[in-house]
């Protein structure tokens, strides 16, 4: 027993340990890792280390100094046009690319931070063999301890590929793409002809500026995100609870037909319901056609489903829950039925009527079972691209938003497409896009920390 306690402790040793405890070939780690392991007899860890501490070196000195010379200014060298003696024709000399240097100088922080975490590892490796060794023990060969990744430590083995997987595709691209909010990467400043360089947080106070061209079209998209996200989310989920309750009343019948009949919907791919719903709806689309064959509209007149921004506005919401109904109608129907019985006898013993029953029972215990999914949706329907895009592309468009790149019924994240993909605007497109992430995790913390399954976890067990 003593001896494991004494193998945990030398597991865990911290870095500081291992240099305050260390002896000199433990120090020396410092600056040659794998020293201390070769010292110790772990040859082949030790060259290891030893390689994987040469290549970095090898990349810092031909490529990361060229990149931390060019970082700070992301290129000085533009693109010309040079006449060619030889040739008799002007030729473009190749400059900087503003663009490559940025992911080059991402690309090398993360290597970086990646090499000193692996340094750290080393020296922690140095001292652990040293202790094994004062403790009379025997160090472990190169090829155990690739065999504890397959038996003791597989679990860091399992789950190596995924987390170096979301590092290189998703944290590395995000950094990259957040990093343009500090430059004036935009239409104008296009490479390879214009380098952009960094400019602080002057995209930020652009953004923000209640006055600016810019902010008077930032406030209020963030106004209909946060309008629309509210509608979207809490009419789905209070008329799908509802449909839920009345479908599993007991004094309905075939309540599986019933819960068929909205599944459906369920089955069709939404963008085909979108995509449906936005012809129909067009001024010549089959509802006004058929309103106007009817007599119910002039000839040539048409309902503003999507030229009036309250008609758009209102007509998005109303689909959305056409889209989004059946499945709050699945999930609250799974929690009804294990909602407890002997609670609602209970209340009938009491006297309480229907409308009490649900305030005091049903309600309370949906939310508390549901609000974490209720604040995910939330969030959700903020960034809800599809909807908005596909149903009525944000429309109605207004030159009254910056440079006409947004309508009425755009949300941050349609417009953030807009500018970027459309407009080629990628400093301000990255803004708000960290802006909206900021939005979506305070919301989100401070929503959880409110509910009843943070505060109360143990309340309806």
């Amino acid at each position: 027993m003593k001896k494991s306690m004494q193998s945990v402790e030398i597991g865990e040793a911290g870095f500081f340990k291992s240099l305050a405890k260390g002896d000199g070939f433990t120090k020396l780690s410092l600056l040659v890792p794998g020293i201390g392991n070769i010292r110790r007899g772990q040859i082949g860890k030790g060259i290891l280390f030893l390689c994987i501490t040469a290549v970095y070196w090898l990349y810092f000195f031909q490529t990361g100094l060229t990149v931390l010379e060019k970082l700070p200014t992301l290129g000085t060298k533009t693109q010309e046009k040079v006449w060619d003696e030889a040739q008799g024709i002007y030729v473009y000399e190749a400059g900087d690319n503003s663009l490559l240097i940025l992911l080059s100088g991402v690309i090398f922080v993360f290597l970086t931070v990646a090499f000193l975490l692996f340094w750290r590892a080393a020296v922690r490796s140095a001292y652990k063999a040293e202790e094994l060794k004062k403790a009379g023990r025997r160090v472990p060969g190169f090829w155990e301890e690739v065999e504890s990744y397959f038996d003791t430590k597989l679990y860091r083995s399992l789950l190596s590929l995924p987390v170096l997987g979301v590092l290189i595709f998703t944290v590395l691209p995000l950094v990259f793409m957040a990093s343009m909010a500090f430059t004036n990467y935009d239409r104008d400043h296009q490479v390879p002809g214009k380098l952009f360089t960094w400019i602080g947080l002057d995209n930020f106070r652009t953004v923000l500026d209640f006055n600016g061209a810019f902010g008077k079209t930032f406030w209020p998209i963030l106004g209909w995100t946060l309008t629309w996200a509210v509608f979207a989310t809490f009419l789905n989920y209070i008329l799908g609870m509802l449909l839920a309750i009345l479908i599993n009343h007991r004094s309905v019948k075939a309540k599986g037909f019933w819960r068929f009949c909205f599944i459906l919907s369920i089955a069709t791919p939404q963008f085909v319901t979108l995509l449906t719903m936005r012809t129909l709806l067009q001024p010549n689309g089959a509802v006004n056609v058929l309103l106007r064959e009817m007599g119910l509209l002039a000839s040539d007149a048409a309902l503003p489903f999507f030229t009036d921004a309250t008609w758009a506005r209102v007509t998005i919401i109303l689909v959305n829950i056409w889209v989004g109904v059946p499945y709050t109608l699945l999930t609250t129907t799974g929690i009804l039925q294990n909602i407890p019985t002997e609670l609602y006898e209970a209340a009938k013993v009491d006297g309480a009527n229907a409308r009490v029953t649900f305030l005091k029972i049903t309600l309370p215990y949906m939310l508390f079972v549901t609000a974490p999914t209720l604040i995910t949706t939330f969030i959700n329907n903020i960034n809800n691209f599809n909807v908005i895009y596909l149903l009525s592309g944000g429309a109605p468009a207004t030159l009254e938003y910056y440079r006409g790149t947004a309508g009425k019924t755009d949300l941050l994240v349609t417009w953030l497409y807009k500018l970027t993909i459309d407009n080629k605007d990628y400093c301000y497109g990255a803004v708000i896009g960290i802006l909206t992430f900021v939005i979506s995790i305070v919301l989100s913390l401070v929503a959880y920390r409110r509910t009843a399954a943070y505060k109360n976890e143990e309340g309806f067990q």
